[in-house]
C-alpha cells in the first residue's frame, strides 16, 4: 500500500508513521525537511503551499492521502486540488473539539452535533469537514475524517492547557518549581486522554478501507477518567520511581509503603517522611533481586530464573514442576513490568497479590520458601502495590522499570523520567 502523509512528525503523526513502517506501508512523507525521517520512510521535501508542489506529484498515485495539518477552508480546498484523482482515500485531521459546545450529553458519538462557537480552530475545522463532505458528495472525493481527543506521547503530558508550541517542557518545569496547573472545575470532569501509541493502532486499520470512505471516527480510549486521575498517575509513577530507584541504585528500601508516610503536594511531588524502617540490602542480595527480575520479565527465560530461585532459597531444588509452571507462580510480582504497555494498576491486582503471597493450596507453594531478605522486600508487593491499586495509576510502567534496572539503562520514558534524570546528571549520580 502506498500513502503519503503531509506532516507526519508530530506528537501524534509520529506514532502512526512508525506504525505504518511496522506494518510494510510504502510510507512518503512531505515535509519541508527540518528534521531527520524515520528509517524506512520516503521523504519528498516540499512545503504543502508551494506552487511546485504539483508538478513534483504528477506522476505519484497513492492508496491513501493523510494531511495531518490543514486546519482552514483554503487549505482543504487545495488538497482537493491537489489529490483529485491521485489517491483512493483521503483522510483529513479534524479535532473532537468540534463537537456540540455546550454538551447536551456526556457520551459524545460521531453522531453527536458540530457547533463550537467558542473556538477559532474548532469553527474552521468543522468548515473543513463540511467542504469535504461536499465534495464527497457531489463528485466522490474519497474523504475520510478522524477526530482526535486530547493524545499525549513521551514528550506531551496531558494537560487541559498545555505549551503546545515548546510541547511539555513549560509545564514539567511549572512541575519542578512548585506550581500550579490548571484542570477544568474541581478536577471529577469525565474526559479521555489517549496514548498516541493506542491512537495509531487505530488510525493505521483505516488505511485503505474503502468503508471508511464518507465516515467520520475519533479515536480515543474507551477508559473515562477525571481530571484528578491524571495526579494520580503522576503520584503513581512517582512512588514507583522511589522504590525502585532506591533499591537498585542504592540498595535500599524504604520498608513501610503507606499512605500515611506521604505527603502529596499534586503535579508528581511527593514528600516522603518517617524512614524508621529502612532495609539496606547487601551487594549478593541486590544481585539475586537483579537476576529475577530480568531472566522474569526482561529475557522471560524461565529456566534461568528457576536456576536464580534455587539458589537462593526460594525454591527447593528438583521440586516436581516444570519451568514454566514456576516461572507462572513466582513471576505474578513481575506482571506489570513484563510486556511493553500501558497498564492500570487496580485494587484487584493488589488483592490477588496478597492472596498469592500466602496461599499455601498451590502445588507449587510447598516446595517454596522465603529467605530472610525476601521477607522484607515482600512489602514491596503488599504494601506499594496497594498503593498503585488505591490510585489506580496507570502508565507504561516497562518503560519506566527498562530506566531503573542496571541492565537495561533506558532511555526516560516520560516527562518526570527527563525530569529525575536531569537531576541525576546535576549530582552526577
Amino acid at each position: 500500500m502506498r500513502v503519503l502523509f503531509i506532516g507526519g512528525t508530530g506528537i501524534i503523526s509520529s506514532a502512526c508513521t512508525a506504525l505504518a513502517v511496522e506494518r510494510g506501508i510504502e510510507l512518503t512523507l512531505l515535509t519541508r525537511g527540518k528534521r531527520e525521517l524515520p528509517h524506512g520512510v520516503r521523504g519528498l521535501n516540499e512545503d504543502i503551499h508551494s506552487p511546485a508542489l504539483a508538478a513534483k506529484l504528477e506522476n505519484d498515485e497513492f492508496d491513501a492521502v493523510v494531511d495531518w495539518i490543514a486546519f482552514t477552508p483554503d487549505e482543504v480546498e487545495r488538497d482537493i486540488r491537489l489529490f483529485r484523482g491521485r489517491t483512493r482515500q483521503f483522510i483529513f485531521i479534524s479535532s473532537a473539539s468540534v463537537y456540540q459546545k455546550p454538551q447536551t450529553h456526556y457520551l459524545m458519538t460521531e453522531s453527536t452535533p458540530l457547533a463550537n462557537p467558542h473556538w477559532d480552530y474548532s469553527r474552521n475545522k468543522i468548515a473543513c469537514e463540511e467542504r469535504l463532505m461536499t465534495a464527497y458528495r457531489e463528485e466522490g472525493f474519497p474523504i475520510t475524517i478522524v477526530r482526535p481527543s486530547l493524545t499525549y506521547g513521551e514528550t506531551l503530558v496531558p494537560l487541559v492547557m498545555n505549551s503546545w508550541a515548546e510541547m511539555s517542557y513549560t509545564a514539567v518545569d511549572r512541575m519542578i518549581r512548585g506550581q500550579k496547573v490548571v484542570v477544568p472545575g474541581d478536577g471529577t470532569s469525565l474526559w479521555v486522554i489517549t496514548h498516541n501509541s493506542d491512537f495509531a493502532k487505530g488510525f493505521v486499520g483505516l488505511l485503505g478501507h474503502k468503508q471508511a470512505i464518507g465516515h467520520a471516527f475519533h479515536i480515543t480510549s474507551d477508559e473515562v477518567l477525571t481530571w484528578d486521575q491524571e495526579q494520580r498517575d503522576l503520584a503513581g509513577e512517582c512512588l514507583f520511581r522511589f522504590v525502585f530507584r532506591s533499591l537498585y541504585g542504592m540498595h535500599a528500601f524504604n520498608g513501610d509503603p503507606h499512605p500515611g508516610n506521604y505527603l502529596f503536594h499534586g503535579d508528581g511531588r511527593i514528600t516522603f517522611v518517617d524512614f524508621g524502617l529502612v532495609k539496606h540490602f547487601t551487594d549478593t542480595e541486590i544481585t539475586t533481586f537483579i537476576g529475577m527480575v530480568r531472566a522474569a520479565a526482561y529475557d522471560h527465560d524461565p529456566t534461568g530464573f528457576r536456576r536464580i530461585l534455587e539458589r537462593a532459597g526460594m525454591l527447593r531444588p528438583g521440586a516436581p514442576a516444570g519451568d514454566d509452571e514456576v516461572g507462572e507462580y513466582f513471576s505474578q510480582f513481575y506482571e506489570s513490568v513484563r510486556t511493553d504497555q500501558t497498564v492500570t494498576w487496580s485494587t484487584e491486582y493488589s488483592r490477588r497479590i496478597v492472596r498469592h503471597t500466602f496461599d499455601r493450596t498451590s502445588p507449587i507453594a510447598q516446595y517454596a520458601t522465603v529467605p530472610r531478605a525476601f521477607v522484607f522486600i515482600q512489602r514491596i508487593n503488599l504494601g506499594l502495590y496497594a498503593l498503585l491499586g488505591d490510585l489506580r495509576a496507570t502508565g507504561n510502567f516497562r518503560r519506566m522499570a527498562e530506566e531503573l534496572w542496571p541492565f537495561a539503562l533506558g532511555a526516560p520514558s516520560t516527562p518526570l523520567g527527563e525530569a529525575e534524570a536531569a537531576w541525576l546528571r546535576v549530582r552526577g549520580a
